[in-house]
């Protein structure tokens, strides 16, 4: 047997001198440096009393040690659970006991904090600080250079990552092997990565984004990262002369749009902008293109199955839709009540299958069986539609769709319109209780910079456009969108904080 994610991802990295990151501070660490640091890694871990199948839970900052302490988990056979720096100690205390980690490494400023944490938790505390300090720094720096990699079969878990919880409680979407590597390996081809690639590496490391799209990817081809550790719109503009792909949320896109040093001769040499994590608006890929002359690559994956469609490299690259399906994977329109499937342009639940989608949720048999169908279908909880040339687009998330006076209105139908209109920079419509249509539709509205779009001209625009029931019943002017940490909007705050809009009406 091997280990077929460290031996596609990190062994062919040993001897090779070229280099792999560009570091913040002007170094660079070398393939085989890296190689090395995986190594020492994978002795600190099982230094440090893990076992293959062991946890270990980590929320660190982005750095060459967080990476190679990640790869020293798939080396040493251990599960990784990487977890948002955001998150707040009695957030971190349901994740390490619900996964049951063993050892959870913290950021060092964190380490009071989080000891009681782990403490209760029955886990060890160790620390990585952003740079490269701490007590796990120190066990690696005491550990050997090499390390034989603990033998795994494809489908044995490499993976923990949390969804966010915003319909209840946090769901463990277990990652195997091989749904990591199939998936990079998939990628690779369909973006056309090579040893050639530099990629600008601003996305965080604890998220299916920056960690498996991006990271996995340069690593499975033997290209180089610049490493930054967050989005600095000063960093970025200084490093895309020196880059060939960038990968990015929407929020990345609009702040270089927004600067003027971003022209199309500080880009002339790149080769791909991808963006995902959250939808694109149409306009933001027609400025994009209309500045640069590139147009951005949009795709669709999700926690629990990595990348499942993407905008094509080669051909038509369409605004408001993610793509056809990648190679090998399947993505079908079913009924949301009956799980049936639906003819081409019919609206419906999105469901995949492929060597891409997860094993299932830890420790929640009933919630996996709800969501995993026995032939392997994952339902993902999204809406959308293929149109007739293959593409997919989506409407929305089931939870966000909204039923007024009986009737289905999709929000993204009607967020389209309303960006489209005078004044305004960006939408989100939500339903809201009403006493007589149950839900009504409710527009937010933020506004472009020095406009003060009104809602009787909005009104206007969509009087003829769309139905009567579709039809926003009320608009909010607000100067941004709730977003989380990949710039999702975060719609179950909107409709708390307006549920009492229509009150008594």
């Amino acid at each position: 047997m091997a280990n077929p994610l460290h031996d596609a991802l990190y062994a062919p990295l040993r001897g090779q001198d070229r280099v792999l990151m560009h570091l913040p501070d002007g170094a660079t660490l070398s393939a085989d440096g890296f190689a090395r640091m995986v190594a020492q890694a994978a002795g600190a871990l099982r230094a440090l009393g893990l076992e293959p199948g062991d946890r270990v839970a980590l929320q660190v900052a982005k750095s060459p040690q967080a990476l190679a302490l990640i790869g020293g988990a798939v080396a040493a056979g251990v599960v990784f659970l990487p977890l948002n720096t955001a998150y707040t100690p009695q957030e971190v205390a349901y994740f390490i006991t619900d996964a049951g980690a063993r050892l959870l490494v913290a950021d060092p400023a964190r380490a009071e904090a989080l000891a009681p944490v782990a403490q209760a938790a029955g886990a060890q505390l160790a620390t990585l600080g952003a740079d490269g300090g701490g007590s796990v720094a120190q066990a690696m720096a005491a550990a050997p250079d090499t390390f034989a990699p603990q033998d795994r079969a494809p489908d044995d878990l490499a993976a923990f990552l949390y969804t966010s919880g915003t319909t209840g409680r946090s769901k463990g979407a277990m990652l195997t092997q091989d749904n990591l590597l199939s998936n990079a390996r998939v990628l690779a081809e369909a973006w056309r990565f090579s040893a050639d690639d530099v990629l600008l590496h601003a996305l965080p490391v604890f998220h299916t984004h920056g960690l498996f799209v991006a990271t996995n990817t340069v690593l499975l081809t033997g290209g180089a990262m610049i490493l930054h550790p967050g989005f600095d719109l000063d960093a970025v503009i200084a490093d895309l002369p020196s880059a060939t792909a960038m990968m990015g949320v929407p929020t990345f896109y609009t702040r270089l749009l927004d600067d003027p040093r971003f022209t199309r001769d500080l880009v002339a040499h790149m080769r791909l902008f991808t963006s995902g994590s959250a939808p694109l608006l149409a306009e933001t890929h027609a400025a994009f293109q209309a500045r640069t002359g590139h147009r951005i690559v949009e795709r669709y994956g999700m926690t629990e199955t990595n990348m499942n469609t993407s905008n094509p490299y080669d051909g038509d690259r369409r605004p408001g839709t993610v793509g056809p399906p990648l190679p090998g994977v399947e993505v079908i329109i079913t009924d949301p009540d009956t799980g049936a499937d639906l003819p081409q342009g019919e609206t419906g639940m999105i469901e995949v299958r492929g060597p891409n989608v997860f094993k299932g949720y830890w420790n929640m048999p009933e919630k996996t069986a709800e969501e995993l169908r026995p032939n392997g279908f994952f339902i993902t909880g999204d809406l959308g539609r293929f149109d007739a040339d293959g593409y997919l687009q989506i409407v929305g998330r089931a939870k966000d769709l909204i039923i007024s006076g009986g009737y289905n209105v999709y929000p993204k139908e009607v967020e389209l319109l309303l960006d489209e209109a005078e004044g305004v920079l960006e939408s989100a419509v939500i339903g809201v209780p009403h006493p007589d249509f149950g839900e009504a539709v409710l527009a937010v509205i933020v506004p472009a910079p020095g406009a003060a779009p009104t809602p009787a001209a909005l009104e206007g625009l969509l009087r003829d456009r769309i139905a009567r029931y579709k039809q926003p019943k009320g608009y909010e002017i607000l100067p941004a969108l709730p977003r989380n940490t990949m710039g999702k909007v975060q719609k179950a705050e909107l409709r708390a904080r307006f549920a009492q809009r229509f009150k008594g009406e």
